[in-house]
Formats: structure tokens, C-alpha cells, sequence
């Protein structure tokens, strides 16, 4: 496919181009600064994403032949509609990469994954304060939400698995 800037492939991330793949989550983590992934994760990430099954689906956006950004995603399902869920776990595209049409590939790739699949929807979330990718996805047809997100970190396990009152 070709973007603005050149041409754009978007490839699995497998043995050849974990390293990669590692490289660019330590961008977007710079990005929303958030410590990087430690070497247990980082390890973890390298086996899970070149494992057969995967248990997420990982690419490299590649311009005119440069790592410029990457996606993961994996599938759940709606109860609601019946049908899978594509959720958009990460979507990057590097500083010097964007503005070239890499971000839109990468979001339409994402789009005809869920076809293929018969979702009946994609899910994803932005940080609050990230307004550029706000407005990208709005562009895109995306829809904010009224809904807001949790989450229960390790740590916390504890705390939920014990008998006190709330």
C-alpha cells in the first residue's frame, strides 16, 4: 500500500522483527510517560507474540522500509451483539513517522481485520490528556464513550479476593 510519505507495509511481528516490535513499545511509552516494559515483560512479550496461537495480534508498520510504528490487538466478545470485538490494545506511530498516513493504515488494517472476523466492533481507549489522538479517531468515525474505564492491577488482587467491606 503506499502513504503519503512512500511505501507502507504492515507486517506480523515474528523472530526476524521482535526486536523491533520491543523498540517501538518503548516509544510509546516514552510517548505517554510510562515507565517502559522490564525485562521479565519484555521477555514475555517477545515469546507471546511469536507463539502459535498468539495470545494477541501484533504488527510493524514498516515506511519505505523503517520500523514507523506498530499495533496489537486481540479479540473478546460482546454479549450484547452476539459477536466478537476487536479491541485496539496499543496503536503508535513514531514522532518523525507522523502526518504520513501510517496512524490512518494502521486503524483501516485494524478496520478489515474486524470484517474478516465479523466483529461487530472495535474498542479502544485514549488517554484523557492525548487530544491529537482524540481527534484522529474522531476523524475516523470513532465515538467517545460515556463509560469509564477500571482496571485492577496485581498488586491489588488482595485487596479484591479478601472479606472487608468496600
Amino acid at each position: 500500500m503506499t502513504s503519503r510519505a512512500g511505501d507502507l507495509r504492515i507486517v506480523p511481528v515474528d523472530g526476524s522483527n521482535v526486536d523491533q516490535f520491543l523498540e517501538l513499545i518503548a516509544g510509546l511509552a516514552e510517548y505517554e510517560k510510562l515507565p517502559p516494559p522490564d525485562q521479565g515483560a519484555r521477555a514475555r512479550l517477545a515469546r507471546d507474540a511469536t507463539s502459535d496461537p498468539p495470545p494477541f495480534q501484533a504488527r510493524i508498520a514498516l515506511l519505505d522500509g523503517v520500523p514507523s510504528g506498530f499495533l496489537s490487538y486481540y479479540y473478546g466478545y460482546s454479549t450484547f451483539l452476539g459477536r466478537p470485538t476487536l479491541y485496539l490494545e496499543d496503536i503508535f506511530v513514531r514522532e518523525e513517522h507522523r502526518h504520513k498516513g501510517v496512524g490512518k493504515e494502521m486503524f483501516k488494517y485494524c478496520v478489515r481485520e474486524a470484517q474478516a472476523k465479523g466483529c461487530g466492533r472495535i474498542d479502544w481507549t485514549a488517554l484523557q490528556w492525548n487530544l491529537p489522538a482524540h481527534r484522529f479517531y474522531e476523524g475516523l468515525g470513532g465515538k467517545r464513550m460515556e463509560w469509564c474505564l477500571f482496571r485492577l492491577a496485581e498488586e491489588d488482587f488482595g485487596r479484591a479476593l479478601s472479606d472487608e467491606e468496600c
